[in-house]
């Protein structure tokens, strides 16, 4: 099947653990179930593709030589602590694959679906979509016992939304504020499909997933453990 019929110009959300998007922060929104499984199985699919590619999944280490234990690949351009690059230059060398048209167009629809005026948002986030073009993704894989600390998504030369896709195992997801990566903070649970935007006052906000929550992945989804998120992000870069 084409990603165009999988993913059309308007994507069917079905119903699941919540009655729609809900505002989280200023600017974060979370629509859950926002992918059917069908189009779960298929980003899998896809996922086990970029796997193989000519940078493969690997766990970053961070400048004090601390070994990440989420495992990464990467689209469009290549990110390592605490920078991108066309060339994966602490992998192998290789240039990463190219961000997919099909992920450009399910950006766009991710911002639409979550920044309208039904949800809430500030009347400067309205109509973001029609500009929006992302042209890099970190693709992070979760496996048994993995976290993600507090942080920020900073390194890009942009402030445009930062669009997140959950699939699989549910995890806790925390979201904070733009000063501090302590409270306040809310956390909420992402499960398969669910969709997270921010962008405008918390672009910068610090986020993180404490924790993943084994055995929750549901049937159908294309994993039978662990978790794949996909960040995509507009780098500003040239």
């Amino acid at each position: 099947m084409s990603d165009d019929a999988l993913f059309p110009r308007e994507l069917v959300r079905p119903e699941t653990h919540d009655a729609g998007p809900r505002l989280v922060r200023p600017g974060a929104v979370h629509v859950p179930g926002w992918l059917t499984l069908e189009q779960q199985r298929w980003i899998v699919a896809r996922f086990g593709e970029w796997s193989q590619g000519p940078v493969p999944l690997r766990a970053a280490t961070l400048p004090g030589g601390h070994q990440m234990s989420v495992r990464t690949v990467c689209l469009g351009w290549h990110w390592q602590p605490y920078r991108y690059s066309r060339t994966a230059t602490d992998v192998n060398g290789q240039a990463v694959l190219d961000f997919p048209d099909w992920m450009v167009r399910l950006g766009k629809k991710a911002v639409s679906a979550a920044y309208s005026r039904e949800v809430g948002v500030d009347e400067s986030l309205l109509g973001l979509s029609e500009d929006y073009a992302p042209d890099a993704a970190l693709v992070n894989y979760y496996a048994d016992g993995a976290a993600m600390g507090m942080h920020r998504d900073k390194d890009e030369h942009s402030d445009a939304p930062v669009v997140s896709i959950s699939i699989g195992e549910s995890c806790i997801f925390r979201f904070g504020n733009t000063q501090t990566r302590t409270k306040p903070y809310e956390d909420v649970e992402l499960r398969s499909g669910d969709l997270f935007v921010f962008g405008g006052p918390s672009r910068f906000a610090y986020h993180g997933i404490p924790k993943v929550l084994p055995g929750t992945a549901p049937d159908g989804c294309g994993l039978d453990h662990g978790r794949i998120n996909i960040t995509m992000r507009v780098t500003g870069l040239s």
